[in-house]
């Protein structure tokens, strides 16, 4: 299938699937009418090797190829693990990530899963499923720094255009939504 395929029909599953119409107190604590919960749609089987193919599509355009994609978990677990499938099957791997939300609270005391593969000094993407005021990423982003990973980019299933990209690219990441709040709202 072409990416444009695959484009038009993950847009079509995330309207079926992750859309709803009506009132809701988002992540950023403002309140909406409408919801996208795009975990419904990464998280079936159809919807995962979209996801992957048209986020990996994306990836594989960062020159040098990054090392790794991940972000907070646990809006952004389903689509790194998506695109690092997709990228082994296309025989360009790129690691998966997961970003906790506080350190391990025991064991090692990590903050990021997944960086046995990933030395220090590595090229890595930050992936959110929905971005509003960019508040997931740029905690990804903040700790991915600390971590001596520098995020060369954003990747967004859908930005609610809400300010959220600003933010990230106030940071020095670019970011690129493969859709937007007018996808779902004309």
């Amino acid at each position: 299938m072409s990416i444009e395929t695959d484009r038009a029909r993950l847009l079509e599953l995330l309207r079926t699937l992750s859309f709803e119409r009506r009132k809701v107190i988002l992540a950023s604590g403002k309140e909406s009418d409408f919801y996208v919960d795009c975990k419904r749609t990464a998280l079936t089987a159809e919807g995962h090797v979209l996801v992957g193919r048209l986020l990996f599509d994306r990836v594989r355009a960062i020159q040098p190829l990054v090392r790794g994609v991940g972000g907070l978990t646990l809006g952004a677990d389903p689509i790194a693990s998506a695109v690092a499938l997709t990228s082994f099957l296309e025989g360009a791997p790129v690691d998966a990530f997961i970003v906790r939300k506080e350190p391990k609270g025991h064991g090692t005391g990590q903050w990021i899963e997944g960086r046995k593969t990933i030395p220090d000094g590595s090229r890595v993407v930050v992936i959110e499923d929905v971005v509003t005021t960019g508040g997931s990423a740029l905690k990804a982003i903040e700790r991915c720094r600390a971590e001596k990973l520098e995020p060369v980019a954003c990747l967004a299933l859908v930005d609610r255009l809400e300010g959220g990209r600003e933010a990230i690219e106030a940071q020095g990441v670019p970011l690129q939504a493969l859709f937007t709040r007018k996808d779902f709202i004309p």
